[in-house]
């Protein structure tokens, strides 16, 4: 379970978000003086799943519940964006409680349809889920992924196990997203949205009493505020800022897949949280540009990429025990030393 740290300095924690997102946005302008347009690509991986990360950070790192239904939330967003624009592509209206709806290739409206049909997805799952905690919670969440995942398989109409492309332009609000500058950009401003947002909520009322029941739930609820809506509360965000990112994934891919929904990719983010390092909002962001980069350059060096991979997070994870942030936190000690 993660906790703010009372003796790093202030300056360093409101920083450090800063220099991040800065960094990722000078991405593109690297890429252009190298000559390398790949670079965007990557950096909007990173993006996208740094926000599914800062996402699960929120229940694991903060409320101390280790959910494997993250990645079940990221392909049900994902799905959500394809399946709107595949049925206005189509000319076929989907029917939805004898109502008919043509679908829609505008992101202003499919992506935030996708967060809230996967936060719905996820107060669905998660009132029956909270009702377990430690590894009884795990298997729960575990056992509902692999429910959407299969699920997913099963849409032949939506190329079940192969997929769903999307064939159709997508535009925001009118506005041309297929530039590979303007949706990195966008991507980047929804991650420091959700950077802000989560940052909030855990430095309000809500996260000192998610971080208390994660400390001693017994001790909260004597004191008369009960977890379990808090909990809730904090699952659902999680999973509508997931269903955001998967549909992020799917709009700039063009493509989406089951394999998104596999609880393998849920263990991505549950590795990306801790190598970046649980006690802060920001830490995912890291974690996920490691996992990334790590497995492009080891994947194209060996085929035994995940044995080196493993080494690495098991001497990151002993010597860092708060993951990469703990070098901006040693930084800033040293600095608030001198």
């Amino acid at each position: 379970m993660a906790e703010f740290d009372p003796h790093l300095p202030r300056p360093v924690e409101r920083l450090a978000p800063i220099v991040v997102v800065g960094l990722l946005a000078a991405v593109p302008p690297l890429a252009q003086v190298l000559g390398d347009p790949f670079l965007i690509k990557v950096a909007t991986r990173v993006i996208v799943f740094a926000i599914a990360a800062v996402a699960l950070n929120l229940v694991l790192g903060f409320a101390g519940m280790v959910s494997l239904l993250q990645a079940g939330l990221f392909g049900v967003g994902g799905y959500v964006v394809a399946i709107a624009a595949h049925h206005i592509f189509e000319a076929e209206p989907i029917g939805i409680a004898g109502l008919a709806w043509g679908g829609s290739a505008d992101l202003a409206l499919t992506l935030p349809l996708a967060a809230v049909v996967a936060g719905l997805m996820a107060l669905v799952t998660g009132m029956v889920s909270l009702r377990t905690s430690g590894p009884y919670f795990l298997m729960i969440t575990l056992a509902f992924d692999q429910m959407l995942y299969y699920g997913a398989v099963a849409l032949q109409k939506y190329g079940g196990d192969d997929g769903l492309q999307i064939l159709t332009p997508l535009t925001l609000a009118g506005w041309d997203v297929s530039n590979r500058w303007r949706f990195f950009y966008f991507a980047l401003a929804l991650l420091a949205v959700t950077l802000l947002v989560v940052g909030r909520l855990v430095g309000s009322r809500f996260g000192i009493v998610l971080r208390a029941a994660a400390e001693n739930e017994r001790r909260v609820a004597v004191s008369g505020i009960p977890p379990y809506p808090y909990r809730l509360a904090a699952f659902v965000v999680s999973g509508a800022v997931a269903g955001l990112a998967g549909g992020l994934l799917a709009a700039g891919q063009q493509f989406v897949s089951p394999a998104d929904m596999h609880w393998v990719r849920s263990g991505d983010f549950v590795v990306m949280a801790v190598l970046g390092g649980l006690s802060t909002v920001w830490g995912p962001v890291v974690g996920a540009a490691a996992f990334v980069v790590l497995e492009l350059l080891l994947s194209s060096w060996t085929q035994h990429w995940q044995l080196v991979f493993g080494l690495i997070i098991v001497a990151v994870v002993l010597s860092l025990r708060g993951g990469l942030a703990d070098l901006v936190h040693l930084l800033g000690r040293s600095g608030g030393a001198r």
